[in-house]
């Protein structure tokens, strides 16, 4: 268990240290003078003089050699300093923690919100034995997936907040303007746990200890619900720590269509205005939150099944 934790760790810094590199050597290495595109704000660069341009340089270290830069921003992202902003001059770090709080609230309501819906329709369709019942709920999922995440959200506020006025259409004051953005949300990322759940629920019902057990007169229900659930559980809770990296990603459109506040918000208004160093913390951040994700899958994971650590079961000797 040691070792596994250790490697898992180890990946978790190393995926931090890529997501720093790509996006260093992305954003600053790209054909183009870096500061004329931040200065012009994607305009046209006639309207900064040479002499700006040379002072927002020496301000933001492009005039240190290459390799300097690097080493200077990495280090200074250690301490998580990434900079200032060049459209209002926040320190980057403050201006994301500022928006954070607004975004956790949408994608934990999001996750949770996905988590209940995928496994609800995964359950029910591998319990049910109505064929045609089984066959429409299996069907949703993909019926999730192929609805833009845009569309959904337009329709949604179309419907719900303007025809209706059952829920505000924008705006981050209250929990009901919460409902239609996690609802929004939220429905990709079901649909995907419940194709993965359903999947793996099947393939544990087809194991030969279920029909042992029902051979002992153990109940369909308890072994759908007690055995089946506990060994079909590990590939959504993998694909779960993947999945928040798509809610991060989708907060960007939910929170543009529902006018909320938020980390998509403030991602949307950097690439536009090529705001690099906001951008590079936001990805180094996206990273992060990744990485933590899937570190707390990978401390679950063993709970559920020991034999992912690689562990060696003890020799049965006579």
């Amino acid at each position: 268990m040691p070792r596994y934790l250790v490697q898992r760790l180890l990946q978790a810094v190393f995926v931090l240290w890529a997501a720093f590199t790509t996006s260093f050597v992305v954003l600053y290495l790209l054909p183009g003078d870096p500061v004329s595109i931040m200065a012009s704000g994607g305009g046209d660069t006639n309207d900064v003089s040479p002499e700006q341009i040379a002072e927002l340089k020496r301000t933001y270290g492009f005039d240190k050699p290459l390799i300097e830069q690097y080493g200077d921003r990495l280090w200074h992202a250690l301490r998580g300093d990434f900079g200032i902003s060049v459209q209002n001059g926040d320190p980057v770090t403050r201006l994301i923690a500022d928006q954070l709080p607004a975004t956790l609230q949408l994608t934990s309501a999001a996750l949770l919100l996905a988590t209940v819906l995928g496994a609800g329709v995964a359950l029910a369709a591998t319990y049910t034995r109505r064929r045609w019942l089984r066959q429409a709920l299996l069907s949703l999922p993909a019926l999730g997936v192929s609805a833009p995440t845009f569309w959904v959200g337009l329709i949604l506020v179309q419907v719900v907040s303007f025809r209706w006025g059952l829920l505000p259409a924008i705006g981050n004051e209250g929990p009901q303007s919460l409902v239609l953005p996690a609802i929004t949300l939220a429905i990709p990322t079901s649909a995907v746990i419940a194709q993965v759940f359903a999947k793996s629920l099947r393939t544990a019902l087809a194991e030969p200890y279920v029909e042992t057990a029902l051979a002992k007169g153990a109940s369909r229900r308890r072994v759908h619900f007690g055995h089946a659930l506990r060994n079909a559980s590990i590939p959504p809770l993998t694909v779960a720590g993947v999945l928040v990296g798509n809610l991060l990603a989708g907060s960007v459109i939910v929170e543009t269509v529902f006018s909320r506040t938020g980390i998509g918000r403030i991602t949307a208004t950097a690439v536009t205005a090529q705001d690099i160093p906001v951008v590079q913390g936001l990805v180094v951040f996206g990273a992060l939150a990744f990485v933590l994700a899937n570190l707390a899958v990978d401390l679950v994971v063993p709970l559920l099944d020991p034999r992912v650590t690689g562990a060696a079961a003890p020799a049965v000797t006579r």
